[in-house]
């Protein structure tokens, strides 16, 4: 249990997605416009995260590595369809989304509205990819594990959003120099906070 918790804090504030590895960064910067739109990204970021990756760990244990097809028959056991885990990945990512638009049209009209085009855009969202492709590399061993780890991503990507969000909110009438409007200061900001979020990394897990 111990372990899960510490997968999922580091996933949060040390590993987290935007401050640490700066992906996502597209709609990151698109939509942290308003709290508000950033909230509903954030929401659906984390509801993607938490079905594609556990999804994804179970094609890659029982499908795609190496040897991973010999429950079949141990004919398959050196059967290695690695290479085709980038093309199932983004056609997990890109099912899961689609699922997520059609009920986020339905049941939120208005937030469906105000995404606009980055809400499919999510199928390509590097920081949704990148949870996949980091369950891969570190061998998470369990399903809890890579839960823990989907979760605390997907929620590491919306507190740095909506944060952005928040400080991009009150600061619009702020007197910011005009080369720095809009995109010019929230590249600082996101600077000083993925600075800031460093100081979590001396944090003994």
């Amino acid at each position: 249990m111990q372990e899960l918790i510490n997968i999922f804090i580091k996933s949060i504030f040390i590993d987290n997605m935007v401050f640490a590895f700066f992906l996502g960064m597209c709609s990151y910067l698109a939509v942290s416009k308003t709290v508000k739109t950033s909230l509903g990204l954030g929401i659906a970021v984390v509801f993607v995260l938490i079905i594609t990756t556990p999804v994804n760990y179970l094609l890659n244990e029982y499908i795609l590595g190496p040897g991973s097809m010999v429950w079949i028959s141990d004919s398959f056991k050196d059967v290695d369809l690695s290479f085709l885990s980038f093309i199932m990945f983004i056609a997990v990512i890109a099912s899961i989304v689609q699922l997520v638009e059609m009920i986020v049209e339905k049941y939120a009209p208005a937030l469906y509205s105000s995404l606009g085009i980055f809400l499919p855009l999510i199928a390509v969202n590097c920081a949704i990819l990148g949870g996949s492709l980091f369950m891969q590399e570190r061998e998470y061993e369990s399903m809890g594990q890579v839960f823990a780890f989907s979760l605390g991503s997907g929620i590491g990507w919306l507190l740095a959003i909506v944060a952005v969000a928040a400080i991009r909110e009150r600061i619009k009438y702020s007197q910011i120099p005009a080369p720095l409007k809009g995109l010019g200061i929230t590249f600082i900001i996101t600077g000083i906070m993925g600075i800031a979020f460093m100081s979590f990394m001396g944090i003994k897990l």
